[in-house]
């Protein structure tokens, strides 16, 4: 494996490179924009998957971490993190026992909206001696998991609350059928709805008499909207941190830190070229991955190992041997196609970290 100190171009391809230095700065401005609102930043580990940057995050004021799966908040917790929210629902026999477990070692708060679900988990937690924080994911226009607000989020409460092992935290929702819209003034609108069904729904629980310390929400597309929004509590941000093509466009405040650093491996002709990173190295749900600073390269399609290139014709000189930047159109569910990252400053790699909770989706 590379060792620091090494050149760029002497770390083997294909490769996952962060830009140290525009990493930080992501991480500062984030953390500059939660010091001067009331809410706080619960940043997501989906996206990076490795405790050395969730421990960075909190030490620039982050509260604790998110998790996608319980198994990146085993993960998390083994490095030391102790504040962590399982925003998912675990469910099952298997899964319940490890959270349960988690929960002697950890503060963990879980994503709730099913009422067996609920019981099952108190039971598991008293037989262990342990008390399960629950946050209930409130339905707020995502139509995927989720209570609808109202008297169905207020039954669920009162569930949480009489059971002994589970503790009720508050409330979550999620806006991600708009969190992405590339129109502002549609995805500020439509936040608002959605802010507002989530802490309209906290008011109501509010009033029927159970308090609701905590009301979780937004990501990074509409962190500066759901970040200001009256009654939120915390925002659970997380592409920020290394930006991607998708959000850039929407989010440019925050600098494109990490690129697939790739090898050319053939040119078969003026108008082509060959690189070393195809679908196993990059993903393309959100679209194709773009060529970054390279004037006259287009990715125009991938195949299992390899990515074709466009290009101008003969006056772009790239060669095989060659190595060129690629900016992810997605870069949560590409960085979890590598087992590590190499951090880069001043044109020479610095560390390597691994990706820790790479596959863990159990």
């Amino acid at each position: 494996m590379e060792t620091p100190g090494i050149l760029l171009e002497d770390i083997d391809t294909p490769a996952l490179v962060i830009d140290l230095d525009l990493m930080e700065g992501n991480i500062a401005r984030m953390a500059d924009f939660f010091a001067g609102v009331r809410a706080t930043l619960r940043p997501h580990t989906k996206t990076h998957k490795t405790p050395a940057l969730a421990h960075k995050q909190i030490a620039a004021g982050a509260k604790g971490v998110t998790c996608a799966k319980l198994g990146e908040a085993e993960v998390m917790a083994a490095s030391g993190i102790r504040d962590l929210l399982v925003a998912n629902q675990v469910v099952g026999r298997t899964k319940i026992d490890r959270l349960v477990a988690l929960a002697r070692h950890a503060d963990i708060l879980v994503a709730v909206d099913n009422p067996d679900n609920v019981r099952e988990i108190a039971a598991a937690a008293q037989t262990v001696g342990a008390t399960v924080g629950m946050l209930i994911e409130v339905n707020v226009g995502m139509n995927r998991c989720g209570v609808e607000p109202g008297e169905p989020t207020l039954e669920l409460a009162r569930l949480i609350d009489r059971l002994p092992g589970v503790r009720f935290a508050g409330l979550m929702g999620y806006e991600g059928h708009i969190i992405a819209n590339p129109d502002q003034a549609v995805r500020e609108r439509e936040c608002r709805k959605s802010m507002t069904l989530l802490t309209e729904a906290a008011a109501y629980v509010t009033q029927a008499g159970l308090p609701v310390d905590i009301v979780s929400g937004g990501g990074t597309g509409t962190y500066n909207i759901t970040g200001t929004f009256p009654g939120v509590t915390e925002v659970q941000a997380g592409s920020y941190l290394f930006m991607d093509a998708t959000y850039h466009k929407i989010i440019p405040e925050f600098d494109c830190a990490l690129t697939v650093y790739a090898t050319v491996v053939s040119r078969p002709g003026d108008e082509l070229a060959i690189v070393d990173a195809g679908l196993k190295t990059m993903t393309n749900e959100f679209g194709l991955p773009s060529v970054r600073d390279i004037a006259g390269a287009t990715l125009i399609g991938q195949s299992e190992e390899h990515g074709k290139l466009r290009l101008d014709g003969a006056s772009v000189s790239l060669r095989p041997g060659d190595k060129i930047h690629i900016l992810p159109s997605h870069v949560c569910t590409t960085i979890n196609l590598h087992d590590r990252l190499y951090g880069v400053r001043n044109g020479r790699l610095e560390t390597v970290w691994p990706v820790a909770a790479r596959g863990k989706v159990r």
